[in-house]
């Protein structure tokens, strides 16, 4: 190659890397987000940690909270975005929200993926069972126990994870792609458990008569000890600085009476409320 073609070359090549570094994807910063008073948030429809309402509404733990802290740091409008909940940590890899307002539990696989704020709630587990419950479940060790029993855990979700461990077999699982699907799932017969936490499984089966929580519900013990997640906000790794204004915010906000008003008034316990606390978000993400 001549000495003309190599320059051609390297400066096509100077081109090319210029357009690539223009279209890279970046979250947006807290600079952005107050610059031009808007910010994209994800809920992954989960009622009551966070979902869109039939008038397309934001509701639950998450949004709720979120509206408050967003206030407090003079962001004026919310666009708020519906994905599955395998989704929500791509969708912010891929820069296509912000935040994620999903009460998504805090866990060290998570962390290096993604940044989480403090804690925003906390959670116990729960089970989704037909009427009756015919075939007499009342814990996840039962389906490690009983091998001809299937249980249905949503993509992405914490149970597959509390399921490995106790020693479930991959053909007792039944995976689905929302919670929306538990319902049909459960009261077909396609699988006799759906896995969930306590505030999900009672809030599906007051949607539906085919369907009932668990009673007598043994929590279950994972590396000896009992489950109990913590949710929290969630961000793009690297997006440091918006993730640190919203602890500021949510800090503050956790030391009124409004924080906790949110979180009973879709079904927390004082427990859970008071669970909020117990744990620190680097305890979570460095928990053996």
């Amino acid at each position: 190659m001549t000495k003309l073609g190599q320059t051609a070359v390297m400066a096509l090549s100077a081109i090319l890397a210029s357009a690539l570094a223009s279209t890279a994807v970046s979250a947006a910063s807290l600079e952005d987000i107050k610059k031009s008073g808007s910010i994209r948030i994800a809920v992954a429809n989960e009622i009551p940690y966070g979902y869109v309402d039939p008038n397309g509404d934001a509701k639950g733990a998450g949004p709720d909270v979120a509206k408050a802290i967003m206030d407090k740091l003079g962001v004026d409008k919310i666009e708020w975005v519906t994905t599955n909940f395998s989704s929500l940590i791509p969708g912010l890899q891929a820069d296509r929200f912000d935040m994620v307002a999903a009460e998504m539990a805090i866990r060290p696989d998570r962390c290096k993926q993604v940044l989480f704020s403090e804690p925003n709630s906390s959670y116990g587990e729960g089970l989704l069972v037909a009427a009756g419950n015919p075939k007499g479940v009342h814990a996840y060790s039962d389906f490690a126990d009983k091998p001809d029993l299937k249980v249905a855990i949503m993509a992405g979700a914490d149970q597959l994870e509390m399921m490995q461990k106790l020693g479930v077999s991959e053909g007792n699982l039944v995976t689905i792609a929302a919670n929306a699907d538990a319902i049909s799932t459960v009261s077909t017969g396609r699988a006799d458990a759906y896995a969930a936490t306590g505030l999900t499984v009672s809030g599906l089966a007051g949607q539906n008569d085919g369907v009932e929580v668990a009673g007598d519900f043994v929590d279950p013990v994972v590396d000896g000890q009992e489950v109990r997640s913590w949710g929290g906000f969630t961000f793009a790794s690297g997006n440091e600085e918006l993730r640190d204004a919203v602890n500021e915010a949510l800090a503050e906000f956790k030391k009124t009476d409004d924080w906790s008003k949110i979180l009973t008034g879709y079904g927390f316990t004082q427990a859970d409320v008071d669970g909020s606390g117990q744990r620190t978000t680097e305890q979570l993400c460095t928990a053996g």
